[in-house]
């Protein structure tokens, strides 16, 4: 139980006091903030308060005012007046809370002044000294007892009051090296009572008294009322908010979380639907192909005659007619005059493609991947128009593995384990690396000049004209203020009876846990103050502690903070220079200091420019990729029949003319569309081209191969008749494919992403581009090379060698109609696997990843990856995120303040009061830091109790603002309010420019300089046309998320505007919207995966359209495209599961690409389908594969998979997982499907052959060798093309 000390006050008696008035300055305390007057000794009666001293009291002490008897003190007019000093201190930041402030002030009214004051006070040392040359014994320390409820009461009251600038706790500030999470009632006393921190006048022993004991000699502890946070002080007056207590907070409902996973029992749900589907799927198939064949054996049939052509396959035969004829005449012309055709398309593609000059290449990722409409990039405007960019953030984490931690013996503190980055040695390399990037210039050329840190850096306290000690720069060695002298500096430290040295251990360890103290405890009595002026929290420098063990911390953390400035003004080109003077400097330090530290480091511009440079590095890869698809059309393209003809039988020239279409189509799709005022980007140039190449060399394929095979003439026949009768043959196949590509592609540009929308409408001009000149310029080049094989041939001028083997011929071993699947026995096999891998896809489609992790946009290479891994290690806080508020909102107005603020008398559902509800959620709401509050601090900044609103009485200053520094005569009495409510309208006009740059001092720490004066946007007006409040998330790290966190954000703001708007005076429009600089980014994955469906949907519409139409109206052979095609989708997306591709953006392009591959790899064999007069459906699906699967496997397969092989050698990751990755699965699964199971799928549901048109029934011969071509099997049709042609071309052949 607590004793009384040897003592100086003999008696304890009820109207006796323990001292009274001051005898000067503690000798005691060498640095303190505030005067240090200590009373002299006096144990006497208490003495009457009257005149001024009974005014001040009834102000300042309230309670001790008797007001129907004489009210007795033991304190005088000038030591009231320092305890007002004092008061006015702690009720800055504890005013917000009536019942702390009143609690807190009573202590120290009760200590000072009270009547009873010996009863409770035992002065245990005095100093001699002479006041006014009376020698007087001055108290420089006494014990003071309490009762443990009381005290225990009182500290309750205010251990949740806020610090709405920071977002921490009050209490943070008065509990010393404990900080808010180890404080207790003792521990904060002890810091009040401690001579040392700077505020204390001398030293106080608090003695808490257990309830219902006494330590003796006639001392009775103080006990009495402390006020509930939940307590109104009077009726006029409120309870604490919520915020700082939480007594007084509503039973709060947990929001609801994500959704549980979907199950059936214990198992996955999805995966036991998928297997259902699949069964079912299977079942129906298995019993209708058993019912068939049962058929079938039980009365064989003779086999169907051919169906006579309805209506609608009249139509088609006739447009089929119409194509052919228009495609023969075309051809032949060509061919006729192959020179002006060539150099008609070289001038048109040559002319478009000069428009490249105009071309705006889009490297930011903001244009990139938010649409300018979207609701993004719209707050983000809004954002920086009235609050400027957000900050650029420069970081370094210095790690040091290997070293081994320490334990530290503190004097004062106790003990404390250090962690091995935690040493000297360390500290003081830090050191060196700010004080190097301090002294750093970059020259900007631009500007011609060389460019500081303070010419770029953001400097909150002194944002006009700031030097380098204003620059915000958070670190360890901030604690010290960057100052190596300070680092090194010791003391003795005599505490109790033991003596010991205290050093930068003992500063840390205090500091850390009382980061806004301007003097630490110890004899160093060093400030924790940064070198700018501002607290540097220890989440912020420190990373990887255990709970709030910072001094465990396995990293240290210095970030420089930056303005950022508009692209347009000329200061961007400084902040740039000097980041890459940042990079350097910080290279140079890993490099110097690599073999003891791990240094990992970042710059704003770091992303940009990786991305940048491993773009550049990856062109060498792109030129290969195209060089290895080059040569092998040259040689796939050839007709070979001896070794010695290989140079005459292979296909360069034709080989460059068709990648030269498909650049010529690129580039005039490219310039073409830059005339229009449309921009490009460096994935178009990636994507585009293979895409081309795709769909351009399959066309240039199935052309070739026929003419090779086509290659006999028919009697009387010419060469451009020949040609003509060969083009007339495909080119309608060729027509379906790139019409049904260019819709589809269109389509796609309706997404709201521009890089997706841009890539789509790119990609769309190309492929229409790619087959114009492919009719054009590659028919040209082609009679061309026909010119110069037969000229090279020995066998004379009558044509190609017969006998020769082509890659892609149907008769290559390997391409049997026996060996492709397609009969009987292997049908149903294939047919159940293909079903099983469409479930299996649909089910693995649901467990791909969405977003982008910034990780996969770096190269493997690249230092960001080791800086994102130490981040996502070590960060312990997330980004600031602001609540921002649009015009139409009545600030000035009661109503409109206490929807906003969370101090005593604000609305429960407030602004500021939401967000923190939302932080007792992390897990749900993302938020764990709540919002500082302008107008929180606003009131406080106007409480007359302070000394941070007044205005000059007198003088020639008269109604101007006078700081709280200024101890002007005319500023006294001049408190702005002249009570604690809310200000007027006028009132809070004048006063909160005052507030917003109004210096932070030790007399008023809540100026809104620095924390608030870029917070609210006024007009000239002083109309508030927009305002932010700052909270923090938690740590973020994967780009799921942040996805969430920015949904969660936005639902909390929409329930914060319709709160807001039922505010008296607030305008319909007015809403809030969180803002942070990873949104615009993040936004496309909330409506990614639906607009992806809808892309991909409307992709597969033109397919299935164009096909019904192209096909004569075939509703069987179209819906079989448009099935397998979504098979290849699904299972492509399917495949990204198990590959470790995530679906984003970038993946969605692949996929609409995907789209157009799949047409090449299904359109043609279905038409090949269409137009076979096989007798049966198995036959004409043999006969389709043959002939039209190998064309497709030379000029689709084979010539993305060498150049997507090359891909897997980028160093991008982008490349490597987007483009090798995904295309590889897109071109093996499209294979698969076109090759295999398309073929399948159309001999059971495939339309029977109908009757050639034209034909009765009679000859089906020449009715067979017309309609393997597309239904040209009229004669008449036949012989007056041919009579036509042989007039357009007298003499040839």
């Amino acid at each position: 139980m607590p004793q009384a000390a040897p003592t100086f006050t003999p008696t304890h008696r009820a109207g006796y006091c323990a001292f009274y008035d001051e005898c000067g300055r503690n000798p005691e305390v060498n640095v303190s903030l505030v005067p240090s007057k200590v009373p002299c000794l006096s144990n006497t009666p208490a003495r009457v308060a009257t005149g001024a001293l009974l005014t001040l009291l009834r102000a300042v002490c309230p309670e001790l005012v008797r007001e129907n008897e004489t009210t007795r003190v033991c304190c005088s007019l000038a030591q009231l007046g320092a305890l007002q000093l004092s008061v006015a201190l702690s009720g800055t930041v504890l005013s917000r809370c009536p019942a702390c402030a009143r609690n807190f002030a009573n202590l120290y009214c009760n200590n000072i002044c009270s009547p009873n004051q010996s009863l409770f006070t035992n002065v245990t040392r005095v100093v001699n000294r002479t006041v006014q040359g009376v020698p007087r014994a001055a108290v420089v320390e006494y014990q003071c007892f309490y009762r443990q409820d009381f005290a225990d009461a009182s500290f309750t009251s205010c251990r949740g009051v806020r610090l709405p600038a920071t977002g921490g706790y009050a209490i943070d500030t008065m509990c010393g090296r404990y900080g808010a999470r180890l404080c207790t009632t003792q521990r904060w006393l002890d810091f009040q009572g401690d001579k040392n921190n700077g505020l204390a006048p001398l030293q106080i022993d608090f003695q808490l008294v257990p309830n219902g004991t006494r330590p003796g000699d006639g001392i009775v502890p103080l006990g009495g009322r402390a006020w509930r946070c939940d307590q109104a002080l009077s009726a006029q007056e409120q309870p604490c908010s919520c915020q700082d207590c939480a007594e007084s907070c509503p039973p709060l409902v947990a929001p609801p979380g994500p959704p549980p996973p979907f199950r059936l029992g214990d198992a996955d749900g999805a995966l036991v639907l998928c297997g259902l589907l699949f069964g079912l799927l299977a079942l129906i198939f298995v019993v209708a192909s058993l019912c068939r064949r049962s058929k079938k054996d039980a009365a064989p049939q003779p086999a169907p005659p051919e169906r006579a052509a309805g209506c609608s396959a009249r139509l088609g035969d006739a447009s089929h007619r119409v194509l052919a004829r228009a495609f023969r005449r075309w051809g032949t012309l060509v061919a006729g005059h192959p020179v002006v055709v060539l150099a008609a398309a070289v001038v048109l593609a040559g002319g478009l493609s000069a428009g490249l000059v105009t071309v705006r290449l889009t490297t930011d990722p903001v244009e990139l991947w938010s649409a300018p409409g979207s609701r993004a990039r719209q707050e983000k405007d809004f954002y920086d128009r009235h609050f400027g960019p957000f900050l650029r953030t420069n970081q370094v984490i210095v790690t040091a593995p290997g070293r081994p931690s320490s334990g530290y013996e503190s004097v004062v503190l106790g003990a404390k384990n250090f962690s091995g980055v935690l040493s000297e040695e360390v500290l003081r390399a830090l050191l060196e690396l700010q004080e190097r990037l301090a002294a750093a210039t970059a020259w900007a050329p631009a500007a011609g000049r060389e460019v500081t840190l303070s010419d770029v850096c953001y400097a909150p306290l002194n944002p006009t004209n700031p030097g380098l000690r204003d620059c915000c720069v958070n670190s360890v060695t901030q604690y010290f203020q960057n100052n190596g002298t300070r680092l090194a500096m010791t003391a003795t430290q005599a505490e109790g009876k033991v003596t010991g040295t205290v050093d930068w251990h003992d500063h840390l360890i205090y500091c850390v846990n009382s980061p806004l103290s301007f003097k630490d405890i110890t004899a160093l009595e060093l400030s924790c103050m940064a070198d700018y002026g501002g607290p540097v929290f220890p989440y912020i420098a420190f990373g990887g502690y255990p709970g709030s063990e910072y001094t465990e911390a396995e990293a240290l953390i210095v970030t420089y903070s930056l303005n950022n400035f508009p692209h347009d003004d000329p200061r961007h080109e400084w902040v740039l220079s000097w980041e890459r003077r940042f990079l350097e400097v910080v290279g140079d330090f890993q490099r110097a200091h690599g073999p003891n530290l791990s240094v990992t480091f970042m710059a704003e511009r770091s992303l940009e420019d990786e991305i940048n440079r491993t773009t550049g590095e990856d062109i060498p890869v792109f030129a290969t990729s195209y060089l290895v698809v080059f040569a092998y059309i040259a040689l796939a393209l050839g007709e070979y029949t001896a070794w010695r003809r290989v140079l005459v039988e292979s296909k360069v020239t034709l080989a460059l003319g068709g990648i030269a279409v498909v650049l010529g189509a690129v580039f005039a799709s490219m310039g073409f569309l830059a005339l229009l005022g449309l921009p490009s980007s460096l994935i178009i140039l990636e994507v585009v081209p293979f895409l081309v190449l795709a769909v351009g060399a399959d066309n240039i394929f199935i052309f070739v191969q026929e003419y090779q095979q086509q290659s006999q003439r028919e009697p009387g026949e010419t060469r451009e008749q020949h040609l003509g009768r060969v083009l007339a043959r495909v080119a309608p196949s060729m027509l379906l494919c790139s019409l049904s590509e260019v819709i589809c592609f269109l389509l796609g540009a309706l997404s709201s992403m521009p890089a997706v929308r841009t890539f789509a409408l790119t990609a769309a001009v190309a492929i229409a581009f790619d087959f114009l000149l492919q009719m054009s310029g590659f028919v040209a080049l082609v009679a061309l090379d026909a010119r110069r094989q037969e000229v090279g041939a020995r066998g004379g001028p009558g044509g190609p060698r017969a006998g020769g083997w082509a890659l892609g011929d149907p008769g290559v071993p390997g391409w049997s109609r026996d060996g492709h699947g397609v009969g009987a026995g292997g049908r149903v096999p294939e047919v159940l696997l293909f079903l099983f891998l469409a479930c299996a896809g649909l089910y693995l489609t649901l467990q791909v990843p969405v977003g982008l992790d910034q990780e996969l946009a770096m190269p493997k290479d690249s230092y960001m990856l080791q800086y994102f891994a130490a981040l996502n290690q070590y960060l312990a806080v997330g980004v600031p995120t602001y609540f921002v508020t649009t015009g139409g909102y009545n600030f000035s107005s009661p109503a409109g303040i206490n929807g906003i603020c969370s101090s005593a008398g604000c609305a429960t559902d407030s602004l500021t009061n939401s967000i923190q509800y939302a932080t007792r959620f992390p897990n749900v709401s993302y938020l764990a830091i709540p919002a500082t509050s302008w107008v929180d601090d606003f009131l406080d900044w106007l409480n007359p109790t302070g000394r941070c609103c007044r205005i000059h009485q007198f003088g020639s200053l008269k109604g101007e603002f006078c700081p709280s520094t200024s101890s002007d005569l005319s500023c006294l009495g001049g408190q702005c309010l002249n009570a604690t409510r809310r200000p007027s309208v006028e009132e809070f006009e004048r006063f909160l420019p005052w507030f917003l740059h109004d210096l932070p001092t030790l007399q008023c720490a809540k100026g809104g300089l620095g924390a608030y004066d870029t917070a609210v946007s006024m007009d000239t007006n002083g109309t508030i046309l927009a305002s932010r409040f700052m909270a923090y998330q938690r740590p973020l790290r994967t780009s799921q998320e942040y996805t969430a966190a920015l949904r969660a954000a936005r639902a909390l703001a929409e329930e914060i505007t319709a709160t807001l708007r039922r505010v008296p005076g607030t305008h319909p429009d007015f809403r809030v919207f969180p803002y942070t600089v990873t949104y615009v980014y993040y936004e496309q994955y909330l409506t990614v995966v639906a607009e992806g469906v809808v892309t991909l949907a409307l992709c597969l519409v033109p397919t299935f359209v164009v096909s019904f139409l192209l096909l004569g109206m075939d509703l069987r052979s179209s819906a079989a495209t448009l099935l397998t095609i979504a098979m290849i989708l699904v299972d492509t997306v399917g495949a990204m599961a198990l590959w470790d591709i995530p679906y984003n953006a970038v993946a969605l392009i692949n996929l609409v690409a995907a789209v157009g591959i799949s047409v090449e790899f299904v359109s043609h064999l279905t038409c090949a389908f269409a137009h076979s007069t096989e007798p049966s459906r198995v036959e004409r699906a043999a006969e389709a594969a043959v002939n039209m699967g190998s064309k497709v496997v030379a000029g689709v397969a084979m010539t993305n998979l060498p150049g997507i092989v090359v891909l897997a050698f980028a160093k991008a990751q982008l490349i490597q997982i987007f483009f090798f990755r995904l295309n590889l699965i897109i071109t093996l699964v499209g294979l698969a499907h076109g090759l295999v199971f398309l073929p399948v799928l159309l001999s059971y549901v495939g339309p029977g052959p109908r009757m050639p048109a034209g034909d009765a029934g009679g000859d089906t011969v020449a009715g067979a060798e017309q309609g393997a071509g597309l239904a040209l099997s009229n004669p008449c049709f036949e012989d007056k093309d041919k009579d036509k042609d042989k007039a357009t071309v007298p003499g040839q052949g």
